[in-house]
């Protein structure tokens, strides 16, 4: 099977490392991939998904990015005949659009915080009043994980939403965990709970981010939660977008918020969320190529039980000077082949390129996601963060606390 990737971040490059186990894929192609992804997969140049899909024939197109999800890239490529892993546009707008979310969650029957939508400074001061703090504000709108301001400070909640339609939700209490639900538009497979770390600084302080680490699995986690949000919000979302006539096939991301009064949605997204996507497929052992293609191919009710490695991993970002208000690129990347030499260690490329003089250099803000396996967490975490040390990027910065309070 040959399986053309769509995307070149951190992401792309644990889904082609995945894809690259599976015995049955014979060729990955990633467009336009990067220095990382291009150990593991013949990378091509991005012009629209369509037009490289034409040009490499694939028997599976995964689209790994949620913007041209929202843009309609599945279902041009549905039209062209091929078989796709990602939802269409109208079900896609599950991201795209926090208030649409909302409204599915509602006819749903989907526990969620209590929400209103605001267009003018009017209507942003008034639903502020009737939140209260802590106040959660969110652009109805793609925004990189960077859409999302949590802050008591009513002022700042104020400028975040100034000039924009927004969503401000209740506060949720409680900790979070993110749930992978593969959906072929009927059956619900979930994947192992993760939970990532969205600030930028130690101990949950700073600027939200697209998220700074991850880990995998949630030893603290009652084993029956995640059969009861599969029942309770992952199925009831995917029969009510099939009764909507927009049916949801692809990856159904489900933001959660353990709550006092249980589990509550804090946010869906529409493809593989980045970067509890590196834990997750680091102990994922059956065939990816084979899950995906089922996905797309209607045929997951075939799928026999999941198979997943014993131990756990842990994710590590290494962020560029700057990030994430004002990212550098162009800074010299060194040490990449010794982190990856400490045992279990996979060093994933995120924000990286290749300049003129042949250097690694950074070109985004999330530059490396270092992913390590280990017999636990903390074993996994100790190999991430010796991993880490070895890196050298000016400017560079990474939490020094992912997974290190887990309970066990």
């Amino acid at each position: 099977m040959r399986v053309l990737v769509i995307g070149g971040g951190g992401r792309e490059h644990a889904l082609c490392l995945a894809l690259a186990r599976d015995p049955s894929v014979t060729e990955i192609v990633a467009a336009p991939g990067n220095p990382g992804i291009a150990a593991v997969a013949r990378t091509v140049p991005l012009t629209t998904p369509l037009e490289v899909a034409r040009e490499v024939g694939p028997d599976l197109v995964v689209v790994g990015p949620e913007a041209p999800l929202v843009a309609g890239a599945a279902d041009e490529l549905r039209a062209a005949g091929f078989a796709v892993f990602g939802p269409s546009a109208a079900a896609a707008a599950l991201e795209g659009s926090k208030a649409f979310a909302k409204d599915v969650m509602a006819e749903a029957g989907v526990p969620t915080a209590g929400h209103w939508v605001a267009t003018t400074p009017d209507e942003l001061a008034a639903a502020l009043d009737a939140a209260g703090p802590p106040f959660v504000v969110k652009h109805d709108e793609l925004a990189a994980g960077k859409g999302v301001v949590v802050t008591s400070d009513r002022d700042e909640a104020l400028a975040h939403g100034a000039g924009r339609r927004v969503v401000v939700e209740e506060y949720l209490d409680g900790p979070e965990v993110s749930l992978f639900c593969l959906t072929d538009g009927a059956t619900v497979v979930p994947l192992l709970p993760a939970q990532d770390f969205k600030r930028a600084g130690d101990g949950d302080t700073g600027p939200n981010t697209g998220g700074m680490g991850a880990y995998c699995p949630l030893p603290w986690l009652p084993p029956d939660v995640v059969d009861e949000v599969v029942k309770t919000v992952a199925v009831p979302t995917v029969e009510h977008m099939a009764a909507r006539g927009t049916p949801f096939a692809g990856l159904l991301y489900v933001g959660l918020a353990l709550t006092s009064e249980g589990p509550k949605v804090v946010e869906f997204n529409c493809r593989f969320g980045d970067p509890e996507t590196q834990v997750v497929l680091a102990l994922l052992d059956s065939p990816l190529g084979e899950l995906l293609h089922a996905v797309a191919t209607g045929r997951l009710a075939d799928v026999g039980p999941l198979r997943w490695r014993d131990g756990a991993a842990v994710v590590v970002v290494v962020a560029s000077e700057g990030y994430p208000a004002a990212p550098v690129v162009g800074d010299a990347i060194e040490g990449v082949e010794d982190a990856a030499s400490v045992p279990g260690v996979a060093v994933l490329h995120a924000g990286t390129a290749t300049d003129a003089d042949g250097r690694l250099v950074t070109a985004g803000g999330r530059v490396l996601g270092v992913t390590a396996t280990g017999s636990d967490i903390a074993a996994a975490r100790a190999s991430a963060y010796e991993a880490v040390r070895r890196l050298r990027i000016r400017g560079g910065h990474h939490r020094t606390d992912i997974a290190a309070a887990v309970p066990q």
